[in-house]
């Protein structure tokens, strides 16, 4: 028998907020997080915007010094915001839950890309390898956020790295939810986590033209707009914890939303592109749609889009839509917050998820900032500029991968 699926934990690291309070507000506010990158533009790269983690502390996360020191910030950041889910949740192991009951499901899109890059200029220096750090591979590899979290917290069960691209931590999330609705877990500390923007990440992404070349970091991250050049990456990490419902409820546990659904489907058309008909990208959303009883009649939704800012992907993912949803496209709300985060590869679904369930919760549409320019192409409620209340029923949050990997998750109120 099929469970119900309670979120009852958030955490988040951004460059709009290091916590899930002010991230949120951020949002709600339209505060771009995006900004100049001193070691970009030292190292002559075309590429100077990124969102940054800023005034972030490590210690104030549950980290001592010396784990600090061994850990790629991509770990560190998953730490820091499982340490607020799981404090927001008030699960402990032995306490209220068993240990072989508690997994987790957090992911990184890359790993520790700076670790990587620092150890390999080591080889390049001396080929011996005699400066190689014995703890190379424990550091880079991308189930190693996971694998940390669950050490910190004591849980047993489960614990998985989903490796999607842009769609890690929305896959991640969907794949912890099904665990906890078929029974083979009773709460998953879950979500995604990346720290791609340093030199080597905007050098790739920029040189296979994804990436905004924009001058102004206010204005750089456009999805949706005709004005549009590509994605602007940023770090960050963000944790959900889901947990069956009868278990929160006897708990005392305060419930954000239910998740109610997920799809997951594959574009098999190209590396990079997306399927430019949005019809294996609308066959997602309708699965997670169709799993979360959606009534076009009554429901009044919201999508927290994948929305890049990349040529291709907005005008597919506008098509997507209509196919989904048919007549109901022109009447959901939507909207890119990486208009204000950028995006942030393994972490942007779960940071997006975050975004959905509080606009859920509190009947707030955060908007997509800088929208001056609407794409004809893409000619549905973007949500231009400004939040807007509405009474919503149903959220949601999609997210497409290069690989041709898609992810939906949606989400009702408790």
């Amino acid at each position: 028998m099929e469970r119900r699926v309670a979120v009852t934990g958030l955490g988040v690291i951004s460059c709009i907020g290091n916590n899930v309070q002010t991230f949120w507000n951020s949002l709600k506010g339209g505060v771009c997080g995006l900004d100049y990158i001193a070691e970009f533009e030292e190292a002559g790269l075309p590429v100077k915007i990124a969102g940054k983690i800023k005034d972030f502390n490590p210690e104030e996360y549950g980290m001592d010094k010396p784990f600090i020191r061994k850990q790629d910030p991509f770990t560190i950041f998953a730490m820091a915001s499982a340490y607020q889910a799981m404090k927001d949740s008030g699960l402990v192991v032995g306490e209220n839950i068993e240990a072989d009951r508690l997994s987790t499901y957090v992911s990184s899109g890359i790993g520790g890309f700076a670790t990587i890059q620092r150890e390999i200029m080591k080889m390049v220096e001396d080929p011996s390898g005699q400066w190689i750090s014995p703890l190379f591979v424990p550091t880079m590899i991308s189930d190693m956020a996971g694998g940390q979290i669950a050490i910190k917290y004591g849980a047993q069960g489960s614990c998985i790295d989903i490796v999607t691209a842009c769609a890690t931590a929305t896959h991640s999330i969907g794949e912890a939810y099904r665990a906890v609705l078929h029974g083979y877990t009773d709460a998953v500390i879950t979500g995604g986590t990346d720290h791609c923007a340093i030199p080597i990440g905007a050098a790739a992404f920029g040189n296979a033209r994804t990436l905004a070349r924009a001058e102004d970091p206010k204005y750089a991250s456009l999805p949706f707009n005709a004005n549009r050049s590509g994605f602007v990456m940023a770090d960050g990490s963000a944790v959900l914890i889901l947990e069956e419902m009868e278990h929160a409820i006897a708990r005392g546990a305060h419930i954000y939303a239910e998740m109610v659904g997920y799809g997951s489907t594959c574009d098999a058309y190209h590396a990079t592109a997306p399927r430019p008909d949005g019809s294996t990208q609308a066959r997602c959303i309708r699965e997670a749609l169709d799993q979360a009883g959606f009534n076009p009649d009554k429901d009044v939704t919201y999508i927290n889009a994948h929305g890049t800012g990349t040529q291709l992907n907005d005008v597919a993912e506008t098509a997507a839509y209509k196919l989904a949803f048919g007549d109901a496209a022109y009447k959901i709300h939507i909207s890119s917050t990486k208009s204000m985060h950028g995006h942030m590869f393994g972490a942007t679904g779960a940071a997006e998820a975050i975004a959905a369930i509080l606009a859920l919760k509190e009947g707030i549409v955060p908007p997509t900032i800088n929208l001056d320019s609407p794409d004809p192409a893409c000619d549905l409620d973007y949500t231009p500029n400004k939040a807007l209340e509405a009474p919503l029923t149903l959220s949601l949050s999609d997210s497409f991968g290069f690989g041709g990997h898609n992810a939906c998750i949606a989400f009702r109120k408790a």
